[in-house]
């Protein structure tokens, strides 16, 4: 079993940035797509970020150009660092990671992080 622990959330006032890190637990495992979700109260888990082992990315439309997605495939970890913060991207930010994929339907994906909240306050 993989676990992801994720770290980095907090408050944040509008315009600002944050740095969020998601790590596998289980070295030596081979993922391919690690992922970043964000759910907000009352609405349904979306996509933001995801990143393969070979470095491609996709990012929501409503993250483009403010969001950046890395990852350091030697430490199992992969970055979502946020800039220009609104406050529409408040919500509990998820890691995901799969073996293959990156599936479309967040149902798919085999690891889950527990979540960790962002409020952008304006």
């Amino acid at each position: 079993q993989v676990h992801l622990v994720e770290s980095g959330g907090g408050l944040v006032q509008a315009g600002g940035s944050l740095r969020l890190s998601c790590t596998a637990s289980r070295s030596g495992f081979s993922i391919n797509a690690m992922g970043w979700y964000r759910q907000a109260p009352g609405k349904q888990r979306e996509l933001v970020a995801v990143i393969t082992s070979g470095g491609s990315t996709n990012y929501a439309d409503s993250v483009k150009g403010r969001f950046t997605i890395s990852r350091d495939n030697a430490k199992n970890t992969v970055y979502l660092q946020m800039n220009s913060l609104k406050a529409e991207d408040t919500g509990v930010y998820y890691c995901a990671a799969d073996r293959g994929g990156p599936p479309q339907d967040p149902r798919h994906w085999d690891y889950w992080g527990q979540g960790t909240q962002v409020t952008v306050s304006s």
